[in-house]
């Protein structure tokens, strides 16, 4: 099977840009829709249900009832085809079927014979992932139970929406907290200025000359309008923060670098080993447990790593380098995969650069989707980021990503 023969929807890379707006962390969730995963299965009658999030390599698996599962290669998924399709889709045997018959799943444990998936889709209609159930034997589906079907996988996109939500609350309750802090430290010394000098024409009473009095005056003054710069800065602050978090629903929570590493090897291991690629997450110690924002870091990391990977042949690495550089004026977050992979000529560098890369395949065939590096590149601009890439062909590629963040 060849790239071109990989079912891609048209709207591809829109339907790719919708899922990033959620800015999913794919390991947080598996208790969030146990209860919707599990409702779809009593509501289908079947042993299995899954719910599916399919980025530019790889389905997610979110939650699930039945079946053990963390991802798979897209390709050898059968939700591909569901978000393909407007309504949903089915298969009554998935063994008699010969896009799925060779699937590990089909020819071994959990044996599976029938698939029913419904799209998730964002409010404007693109489809994300598939909410699917299956059974060892074949299963018929009233239109009741197709119609309950739908409103949970309505309900499991509402959720995200929810949470997409919920992290942008948090978000500003931190920077909230974080101006009291600087208002009150801000603050504290014209007032303590104020003070001080009022104290002092006090103490000295009827002994005040007028000369003395009109420079304490002036000096009281001063420090008063510091004080209402510092309130004007920070109302004009807030107006700015409201504008910037407005239409992309604000940064996700933050985290470290630590973290980052623990998320990624989580994340992306399976595929390495998978594949018998050596995978391997450094960060810096002396910078590790300073929080930033993770704000599109998984959806930009990720897809670098599973590139990396995909032209990574077995036995060989890819290793990922994070660090955070803490330049006074702006402090910036340094990500740099490389891979011991096929590399790329100049050429090759200049169309990933322009955002103009055609899909190809990976060293075991893996199929490609053509939008994973737009994305990153996408993802990065809108981040204020750069991107620099090093490769020759048969040495192997490293991206470099610079990423200027706040600190917390």
């Amino acid at each position: 099977m060849t790239a071109s023969s990989a079912p891609v929807p048209a709207n591809e890379f829109e339907r790719l840009m919708g899922l990033s707006e959620f800015d999913i962390d794919y390991s947080d969730h598996k208790n969030t829709f146990n209860d919707l995963a599990r409702l779809a299965a009593k509501v289908a009658g079947t042993r299995i249900s899954l719910v599916n999030l399919i980025d530019s390599f790889t389905q997610w698996t979110i939650s699930n009832h039945g079946l053990d599962t963390d991802q798979i290669l897209r390709t050898d998924s059968v939700c591909q085809y569901t978000i393909m399709n407007a309504d949903s889709f089915e298969v009554t045997d998935l063994s008699a079927d010969d896009r799925f018959k060779d699937k590990d799943y089909v020819t071994g444990d959990p044996n599976v014979r029938y698939y029913y998936g419904v799209p998730l889709k964002t409010g404007s209609g693109l489809p994300i992932g598939a909410l699917c159930v299956l059974d060892q034997e074949r299963v018929f589906l009233d239109p009741e139970k197709v119609e309950l079907l739908k409103i949970i996988a309505d309900e499991i996109v509402s959720r995200l929406k929810t949470i997409k939500i919920m992290e942008a609350l948090k978000t500003k309750l931190l920077e909230a907290k974080q101006s009291q802090r600087k208002v009150a430290h801000d603050i504290r010394g014209p007032l303590g200025g104020i003070v001080g000098l009022a104290q002092i024409i006090k103490d000295q009473g009827e002994s005040n000359q007028m000369d003395e009095v009109l420079e304490f005056i002036n000096l009281i003054h001063k420090s008063g309008n510091s004080i209402l710069d510092l309130a004007e800065e920070i109302l004009d602050s807030n107006r700015d923060k409201r504008a910037v978090v407005s239409p992309n629903g604000a940064d996700s929570s933050r985290f470290d670098l630590t973290v980052f590493k623990d998320k990624l090897e989580k994340l992306y291991g399976p595929q390495a080993r998978h594949k018998q690629v050596v995978f391997s997450v450094n960060i810096t110690p002396l910078t590790a447990n300073i929080s930033f924002s993770k704000n599109k870091l998984l959806q930009i990391t990720g897809n670098l790593i599973s590139n990396a990977i995909k032209f990574t042949p077995p036995l060989k690495s890819v290793t990922v380098d994070l660090g955070l550089l803490l330049h006074v004026d702006k402090p910036t977050l340094r990500i740099r995969v490389k891979d011991e992979g096929v590399g790329m000529d100049s050429n090759g560098v200049s169309a990933i650069l322009l955002g103009k890369a055609a899909s190809t395949e990976g060293t075991d065939g893996e199929e490609g989707y053509g939008f994973g590096l737009a994305l990153v590149k996408h993802l990065i601009s809108s981040l204020n980021g750069q991107i620099s890439i090093v490769s020759e062909p048969g040495k192997g590629a490293a991206f470099v990503v610079e990423l200027p963040q706040k600190i917390y």
